[in-house]
């Protein structure tokens, strides 16, 4: 299908998609904020088929806001930056896609990450929300930390955090453990009596249903919960220990992303917490970036 716009008028859409949420944000060639949609998860590694939905849902949300038609989505060319396409298999799925826009440019929610966060420029960048992952960029040098998914990695998150309470809550009730304050908060979070009702709720569920424990498992470990403020620390060690690592590229810049990136700072290296930088832009405007990139260099190419 042909593009209506010419180069300069051309309309992008920005697609950060995660374990929780699907953002979308549809800008003008110059990067103005023109409608914005958010949806539910977009993770292909927990389905190529939720992924698409909620792709498709946010854009459409976007396209509204933005007062343009549901329909309107082949004006848009799309930058995607998802978890889980680090997995080569998944990345060839993405890119199969019979998607809806005028073009598509797919990349790791990472790399559109650290695009925004510096505006463009290299620097590092760690994601701390539903999982954990770290990126750094300088020059033709580039280093990738995590990602690896839920449960074979992403410590130090949101869902590895609602994870190890549950499982020392269950511990506990079965005698194994003392009973902390952990315990009546995950009893209490899901209404139930006895380890039984908290295995129903969780068990098979997705990385963000233990995600949503996280900030019950803060409150408890900056209330001076002892179990608690052990899985804190763990995960910020861990964390700690990512940035550090990324640091050996001496990025300019560094910036944490995610829910828990502000949480976590208080228990993090003070030589980590000394080097974050504000955030310049969001996830959705380095995708929107790195899709302008692509989208600009094939037209050169033309």
């Amino acid at each position: 299908m042909g593009l209506v716009q010419t180069k300069d008028q051309q309309l992008f859409i920005g697609v950060d998609g995660g374990g929780s949420k699907c953002r979308a944000t549809i800008y003008t060639a110059d990067g103005t904020v023109l409608g914005t949609g958010v949806a539910g998860r977009a993770n292909p590694l927990h389905g190529l088929a939720q992924t698409f939905a909620s792709i498709e849902a946010s854009t459409r949300q976007a396209l509204l806001d933005a007062g343009m038609k549901e329909t309107d989505s082949h004006l848009l060319v799309a930058g995607l930056g998802l978890a889980g396409v680090n997995v080569p298999r998944l990345y060839q799925d993405v890119i199969s896609w019979q998607h809806p826009f005028a073009a598509m440019y797919v990349t790791t929610d990472l790399h559109t990450a650290c695009i925004g966060a510096h505006r463009g420029a290299d620097g590092a960048v760690i994601i701390t929300g539903t999982g954990s992952c770290g990126y750094a960029h300088v020059g033709d040098d580039s280093l990738s930390i995590g990602g690896h998914g839920f449960a074979l990695g992403d410590k130090g998150s949101g869902a590895w955090l609602g994870l190890k309470a549950a499982e020392h809550v269950l511990l506990a009730l079965d005698g194994f453990a003392a009973p902390t304050a952990l315990t009546k908060m995950l009893l209490n979070h899901f209404g139930v009596s006895d380890a039984l009702g908290i295995v129903e709720h969780l068990a098979g569920k997705s990385s963000s249903c233990y995600a949503e424990l996280a900030r019950s498992v803060l409150d408890c470990a900056n209330a001076g919960d002892e179990v608690a403020r052990g899985i804190v620390q763990e995960g910020a060690d861990y964390i700690s220990e990512m940035a550090r690592k990324l640091f050996s590229l001496n990025p300019v810049r560094f910036s944490m992303i995610g829910g828990l990136a502000e949480p976590l700072q208080a228990w993090l290296g003070s030589d980590v917490v000394a080097k974050i930088s504000e955030t310049l832009a969001p996830p959705e405007m380095g995708a929107m970036y790195f899709a302008q990139q692509q989208f600009n260099s094939v037209n050169i190419n033309e």
